[in-house]
């Protein structure tokens, strides 16, 4: 779906985003994994939604911004959520506590 303006509310109800959240986290890393050398230095063409106009640039620096940004919008999330219930009531999202947590990322504790 592709919203008209950055405020689009999408979906109404959290089990619809949930679900299309995933599937698009399942195209997006589909789309990552088919790409070579050649398509991330190849330009990539997009239109802004705000101030409409065509940019173009090597995918790959589309793409640093494209993961990046994402970093961004969690921590403004995390910022509601902390001023809403407080720093006890607010969830970590920091990712190494994630990665100790779950065992992954290669972390190890002695």
């Amino acid at each position: 779906m592709k919203p008209a303006q950055l405020d689009a509310i999408l979906f109404d109800r959290f089990r619809e985003l949930s679900a299309a959240r995933a599937s698009e986290d399942r195209r997006i890393a589909d789309f990552i994994g088919r790409l070579n050398d050649g398509m991330l230095a190849a330009d990539f063409s997009y239109r802004t939604i705000v101030h409409p106009k065509t940019i173009s640039q090597p995918l790959h620096f589309a793409l640093d911004h494209f993961f990046n940004h994402q970093t961004h919008h969690r921590g403004q999330a995390h910022a509601l959520l902390t001023c809403a219930l407080g720093n006890d009531g607010a969830p970590s999202l920091d990712l190494i506590l994630l990665q100790r947590e779950k065992g992954l990322g290669g972390v190890r504790s002695s």
